[in-house]
């Protein structure tokens, strides 16, 4: 089955829609659907709650969404280079459920495993845990945390075949695999499809039956912190 699409656009056709949960790959600058964002963009699609570890940058990945006030509310782990964002934050524009790193991709598993909720002792005593439910096992206090299952999924990729069997590349497989099995559709955009077959199914790092549609693009590679030292003198 080919699961190839033309563009961002096509690909995301008849999946959009006002008020939406979306769960979005990426890990600071790293592997961000980035063309993806730019069709819901160019969609206008609003009300939308996004979860994400992070929410990009002013003008780049979600800060795209940010600035067009399309999102309402996030469901992140670290926003702290998001200008945009901190404004929206502060001034109640903009809703924020804040996640422990391990908790939010753990969230993401669990909903594409098909596991409503899990116990877990990261947060409790702080404020992360005001209003969830407590149990203690074996002495020690756990809080309950619902998995996440998202209307659709938009996740980046390194490689992929026309199945959607997808290899992802260093730093960008830590949230996209989860976040692309907990969405009800799968949308993935990479840097190159290869033919069926060529993959060695032992580095294959998510399998096709997650994914739904593909797109391939040319995608724009950041630094999200630049640090050089001085030149020696010769």
């Amino acid at each position: 089955m080919n699961k190839v699409y033309g563009s961002a656009s096509e690909a995301l056709e008849g999946l959009l829609f006002d008020g939406m949960l979306i769960a979005a790959g990426g890990f600071g600058l790293c592997g961000i659907p980035e063309l993806l964002i730019a069709a819901i963009r160019d969609a206008g699609t609003k009300g939308l709650t996004v979860a994400s570890n992070n929410a990009g940058v002013d003008g780049f990945g979600l800060g795209v969404l940010l600035e067009t006030r399309q999102v309402k509310k996030m469901i992140s782990s670290y926003v702290g280079e998001n200008a945009e964002f901190m404004r929206q934050y502060l001034s109640g524009e903009l809703e924020l459920e804040f996640n422990p790193q391990g908790t939010l991709a753990e969230r993401m598993r669990a909903g594409g495993a098909g596991i409503p909720g899990f116990y877990t002792a990261t947060g409790v005593g702080t404020v992360i845990a005001e209003g969830k439910e407590h149990h203690d096992f074996d002495g020690k206090t756990y809080i309950l945390e619902r998995g996440i299952v998202a209307d659709l999924s938009i996740v980046k990729a390194w490689k992929a075949d026309p199945s959607g069997n997808l290899v992802f590349r260093k730093t960008a497989r830590n949230f996209n695999v989860p976040a692309a099995t907990c969405g009800r559709t799968c949308v993935v955009e990479v840097e190159e499809v290869v033919p069926l077959g060529s993959l060695d199914p032992d580095t294959i790092h998510l399998p096709g039956i997650y994914v739904h549609r593909i797109i391939a693009g040319t995608h724009e590679k950041r630094i999200e912190q630049r640090t050089v030292r001085k030149r020696e003198n010769a």
